[in-house]
C-alpha cells in the first residue's frame, strides 16, 4: 500500500516515515500543504496522513481540495489540535480518522491497517485463498499453513494482488501501490520480485500456479487453477 505522509517537522517526518516502511508501505513525503496537493495530484495513495499545522496551506484546505477530487482516498488526521471544534471540523470536512499528537506509533499503525482494511471492505486482519493465508497485523504469509520468509516488497505484492482478487493488475498499477515515487517503472525489479514471491510459494505447493501472468496487461490471483503463465 502506498501512503503520502504530509508533516512538516522534519524530525518526526523522517522517524514516521522510516517506520512506515519497516511495516510494509512506500511512503512519499510532503512538507507543507502545497507540495501535498502537487504530490497527490500526479501520484495514486491509498492513505493519506495529514498534519494540520502547515505551512503555504493549512491542513483543512489540504483535505477540502483532496476531497473535490477524490472521495476514495482514506485521509488520516496527525495533529496537534485536541479541541473538539478541530476535530469535528477535520472529520466534517472528509477525513476518516483523528489521532492527536503526541501518539503511539503502534496505535498509528493500527489505526492506518483499519483504515485500509475498510477501503477494500476486509473485516479481518486475515485474508485467505485457496492454500494462502496472509496476516496483515503480523506481516506473514503462510502457505499450506507453513510461514514463507517473504521481504517487505514482495508482502506488499501479494497483499496488493489477493485485496484485487480475480481482478487483472498492470504492472504501472503495482509499482504505484507497492513502490514509491522514486521508483522507475522501466526497471525489472517487479518482475524480480514477482519471480521469487512465485518460487517460494512453489516450494510449498509445487508446480501450482497462483500469481498469473496476462499477457500484455499484468497480473492476477484467481481461486481457479486456470491462467495465463509466463
Amino acid at each position: 500500500m502506498k501512503l503520502l505522509l504530509v508533516e512538516d517537522e522534519a524530525v518526526l517526518s523522517k522517524i514516521l516515515s522510516k517506520g512506515l516502511k519497516k511495516s510494509g508501505y512506500a511512503v512519499d513525503t510532503a512538507f507543507d500543504g502545497e507540495e501535498a496537493l502537487e504530490l497527490f495530484e500526479i501520484n495514486e495513495y491509498d492513505l493519506i496522513i495529514l498534519d494540520l499545522n502547515l505551512p503555504k496551506m493549512d491542513g483543512i484546505e489540504v483535505l477540502e481540495q483532496i476531497r473535490v477530487q477524490s472521495e476514495d482516498v482514506k485521509i488520516l488526521i496527525l495533529s496537534a489540535r485536541s479541541a473538539i471544534h478541530d476535530k469535528i471540523a477535520g472529520l466534517d470536512r472528509g477525513a476518516n480518522d483523528y489521532l492527536i499528537k503526541p501518539f503511539d506509533f503502534q496505535e498509528l499503525d493500527a489505526r492506518i491497517r483499519n483504515l485500509l482494511r475498510r477501503t477494500f471492505s476486509q473485516k479481518s486482519t486475515i485474508m485467505s485463498l485457496e492454500k494462502i493465508t496472509l496476516d496483515s497485523s503480523r506481516k506473514i504469509v503462510l502457505v499450506n499453513g507453513e510461514m514463507i520468509p517473504v521481504t517487505k516488497k514482495e508482502y506488499a505484492i501479494l497483499e496488493y494482488l489477493m485485496l484485487q482478487q480475480n481482478k487483472i493488475i498492470s504492472s504501472e498499477e503495482l509499482i504505484e501501490h507497492v513502490w514509491d515515487s522514486e521508483a522507475d517503472l522501466f526497471s525489472n525489479s517487479l518482475k524480480f520480485h514477482i519471480h521469487s514471491l512465485r518460487k517460494k510459494i512453489a516450494d510449498v505447493l509445487g508446480e501450482k500456479e497462483v500469481i498469473h501472468t496476462v499477457r500484455g496487461q499484468g497480473y492476477m490471483i484467481i481461486e481457479s487453477e486456470k491462467g495465463a503463465h509466463e
